[in-house]
């Protein structure tokens, strides 16, 4: 796989990925690791950090740990820091989430570059109505990564935030390259996507990323991790629509109230998937091929909750 200033060119997004599920994240980081990816993004917000730094224990020396903190407090910055020290050892990037009290943090966490602890300060933010701040914290010259959304929907960043990191020297990682799914078009036909071929290109999430990567001021992409391939489960050419993010709301709400007819005031993964069933069945649309073979969307949606691992 290609390098560039931080690594390998793809790297792994953990935002609602495995969570505290350590055997998941085991089963990602071992399929990632087959890949080629090395650079794992996570954040106190994620609640993926520890599972994430078990997973990793094997490989860590070659790991390149972007992580975050995510809290207005100094004091809560710092805690948060010691716990992603315990759980990592010590952090190659280490980014202020959302510039949230950016101007607070970076004091500490310079001082934590200085001692070895961190070897980059970077910033974050998804919103375009952020952006002028994010500009105003690169030209401080403090930073020395920048993590922005781009992909051909969201090309904002390449306004003034991509030519001003250029400029600046600083390396830029890509959320969403995939681009946000309530934006996204639906995929080309696969003939669309012939002429690509020779570059290397069979799939749409292929273009997309190769489209972000065409451009040399981006460092590395991280697309999130929550296809069911990814997970080694072969479903994908089974489903034609995945369930909406309303069926994400739906499903937590009603394993809440199934948990609650059980007798008990928290919800476990169990309980997701014995409640699944009833939300999802009618919200996931197979394709032809899944037909062909006599399989329903209930099948679809048993075969993955039946190789999930639940703790």
């Amino acid at each position: 796989m290609e390098e560039r200033a931080l690594g390998p060119v793809i790297g792994l997004g953990t935002s609602r990925t495995f969570d505290a599920d350590v055997e998941l994240a085991r089963r990602v980081v071992d399929a990632t690791d087959e890949a080629g990816y090395r650079l794992y993004d996570t954040s106190p917000m994620y609640g993926s950090e520890e599972a994430l730094g078990l997973a990793l224990e094997p490989r860590r020396r070659e790991s390149v740990l972007a992580t975050k903190i995510w809290t207005e407090s100094v004091e809560e910055g710092r805690a948060q820091f010691e716990n992603q020290v315990r759980w990592f050892g010590r952090v190659e990037i280490q980014q202020v989430h959302n510039l949230v009290s950016w101007e607070e943090h970076l004091p500490w966490l310079e001082e934590e570059r200085d001692a070895g602890r961190i070897d980059r300060i970077g910033v974050t933010h998804w919103q375009t109505s952020a952006f002028p701040e994010l500009a105003r914290a690169l030209e401080t010259g403090r930073f020395s990564v920048l993590q922005v959304p781009y992909n051909p929907l969201e090309q904002e960043s390449a306004r003034e935030l991509l030519p001003l990191a250029e400029e600046l020297g600083v390396a830029v990682i890509v959320m969403r390259p995939l681009g946000d799914k309530s934006r996204l078009p639906n995929p080309p036909p696969a003939a669309e996507l012939a002429p690509l071929r020779e570059f290397g290109v069979e799939t749409w999430p292929q273009a997309l990323l190769k489209w972000a990567l065409s451009d040399e001021r981006v460092a590395a992409v991280i697309p999130a991790t929550r296809e069911p391939e990814q997970y080694k489960i072969q479903v994908k050419d089974f489903i034609q629509l995945g369930a909406s993010p309303r069926a994400t709301i739906n499903l937590a709400l009603a394993a809440k109230a199934y948990a609650f007819l059980k007798g008990r005031g928290y919800v476990t993964p169990q309980d997701v998937k014995s409640i699944g069933m009833d939300v999802l069945r009618h919200r996931v649309a197979i394709t032809y091929e899944a037909e062909a073979e006599d399989k329903t969307s209930e099948t679809v949606i048993q075969k993955i909750f039946d190789e999930l691992p639940v703790p």
